[in-house]
């Protein structure tokens, strides 16, 4: 009987932190992303211990724009995509070498990859995220979604669901949002 005098302050200090989970959009462990800037819609992994998004791409080439930093590449999702994409280069990121990816030789313990901006939708949300390019080929999905951007997303993944935001529906006009 002592405790019922703690339950109000206990549920009005909780509060807060379900006011926040409200405001969250539950996806599944994967999802359809839309390359809004691209027009092209792929299958996703969404991994919350991964801290960037990856996007699979081949034959990446950093050039000068304006004197600016850009970068080419092809997507690696299939063969039917033969056009060179260009776009700014925002950083490089360095990404922690697994065990099996580490050579004693180049004495490396990452591996340098360009960054780039693209604009993604998930179900009704369209975000502008960077994704690092990287030849993801041998992976079951050419579009991987790290905590930054899942942060962007306000995103809550549930791992027992897949495809639970549907089709992306982000109109072509649309703008991303915060």
């Amino acid at each position: 009987m002592r405790l019922k005098p703690f339950l109000l302050p206990l549920c009005l200090l909780l509060l807060p932190g379900l006011s926040g989970a409200a405001e969250k959009t539950v996806y599944g462990l994967n999802e359809y992303a839309q390359l809004h800037n691209l027009g092209l819609r792929v299958p996703a992994k969404l991994d919350t211990g991964a801290k960037t998004a990856s996007l699979s791409a081949r034959n990446i080439d950093r050039f000068k724009r304006n004197n600016e930093p850009w970068v080419r590449f092809y997507l690696a999702i299939d063969e039917a995509h033969s056009h060179p994409i260009e776009r700014p280069l925002a950083r490089i990121s360095k990404i922690k070498r697994r065990a099996g990816d580490y050579d004693p030789e180049e004495e490396k313990t990452y591996t340098a990859r360009p960054v780039i901006e693209l604009d993604i939708c998930m179900g009704q949300a369209l975000r502008t995220i960077e994704v690092n390019l990287t030849d993801r080929s041998a992976f079951q999905y050419p579009l991987l979604i790290g905590s930054e951007a899942l942060k962007r997303f306000s995103a809550l993944v549930d791992p027992s669901l897949k495809y639970a935001a549907g089709q992306p529906g982000c109109t072509p006009d649309a703008t991303p949002g915060e």
